[in-house]
């Protein structure tokens, strides 16, 4: 029994270390969390009236994820994203999804291709339902899904290294103003063409919808500037003192 009890204290620890980086990923999409500022993992758990190992862990995972970076001695700071990094990011995206679009439109199965249509129906809904974690959820396993079918895992790692360090930016922003919608019934539209075996127009989409992203990266960051400009000086979350 000393065993089972053991076991369910993990689970249960592990269950709250998820909890508590979901809620750090709302933050960081809110705005709440901010780039550049460094936060400790004991103000972040009083913030959540927890103790700091779980805090401390979740943020580990999202460091992996190339959200945060830590800071010896005080904590982790968010990672800043400028325009300059997400016009290399997206000319880099270009460089490869786009080709590969057509090469897997050419080789991948009707069966394969349609298997990604839940998920491409998943980030619809949840850009309808204001759903934030659910449509970078949704959205990141379409498109490495997608790149998969090629065969080659070295490519996904790096798209997917990539989405990472872009993924948050001017994202609340966006959605309040409903415009995340349009960027993801393009998915749909993308496989539609994959499906009807059009590699050039499928090429053609996925170039529109990687530059429609980065265009609507800066839109969101640039309102989401203004908000915070209008708002003021708000308390911070769990600062590093």
């Amino acid at each position: 029994m000393g065993h089972l009890k053991q076991r369910n204290l993990i689970t249960t620890r592990e269950r709250l270390r998820d909890q508590v980086a979901h809620a750090l990923r709302a933050a960081l999409i809110s705005g709440e969390l901010r780039p550049g500022e460094v936060y400790s993992a004991p103000g972040l758990a009083e913030d959540f009236g927890i103790s700091a190992t779980p805090v401390r862990e979740a943020m580990l995972d999202l460091a992996r994820e190339g959200l945060v970076e830590p800071v010896r001695n005080k904590g982790f700071r968010v990672t800043e994203v400028n325009e300059r990094d997400l016009d290399q990011y997206t000319e880099i995206r270009l460089l490869i999804e786009v080709p590969m679009v057509r090469r897997i439109t050419r080789s991948a199965s009707r069966e394969d291709l349609e298997a990604l249509r839940p998920v491409a129906e998943e980030i619809v809904r949840a850009a309808r339902d204001h759903d934030l974690i659910g449509y970078l959820e949704a959205d990141r396993r379409f498109h490495l899904s997608l790149l998969a079918l090629a065969g080659n895992d070295r490519l996904v790692e790096t798209v997917g290294d990539l989405r990472k360090r872009s993924r948050l930016y001017g994202l609340t922003a966006l959605d309040e103003r409903d415009q995340l919608i349009p960027s993801a019934e393009e998915h749909i539209e993308l496989l539609d063409l994959m499906v009807a075996g059009d590699a050039r127009g499928a090429e053609k989409c996925m170039a529109r919808h990687l530059g429609h992203v980065r265009s609507l990266w800066a839109e969101g960051a640039q309102e989401k500037e203004r908000q915070a400009a209008a708002r003021g000086p708000k308390r911070r979350l769990g600062t590093a003192r």
